[in-house]
């Protein structure tokens, strides 16, 4: 019985060696997987760091036209209120009875009109 406790125990230290043995080699690390993964990843962020600023870019140049837009149909509008003022300060009426009023002009009763050829 202790001949076969003592081979049992032989057996486990074996066993418990080997085991040992195996957990002390560590596999030898991969160098160059790793130098691969990080530059994949340092890619990535590269790409999404470039697509994020160009639809920054985009987005603000969006806002800007909108803005310009905006600012031209004012302009639009102000030109037309413009055109309207410029054509009633234009308008016959008006330019007569500023002209009666401010200056004291009259409108003639008789007009007469020289010409060259007498007949």
């Amino acid at each position: 019985m202790l001949v076969k406790r003592k081979e049992e125990y032989e057996l486990y230290q074996e066993q418990s060696i080997s085991e040992s043995a195996a957990r002390i080699e560590v596999p030898k690390l991969n160098v160059a997987l790793r130098s691969k993964c990080l530059i994949l990843v340092a890619l990535f962020a590269v790409m999404a760091m470039i697509t994020t600023v160009r639809s920054e870019a985009i987005v603000s140049n969006g806002y800007a036209l909108v803005q310009t837009k905006s600012q031209i149909n004012k302009l639009e509008k102000n030109n037309e209120q413009l055109k309207l003022e410029i054509a009633r300060l234009k308008s016959p009426q008006r330019i007569k009875s500023l002209a009666a009023e401010k200056l004291q002009m009259v409108v003639p009763e008789e007009v007469y009109f020289a010409s060259k050829n007498a007949n």
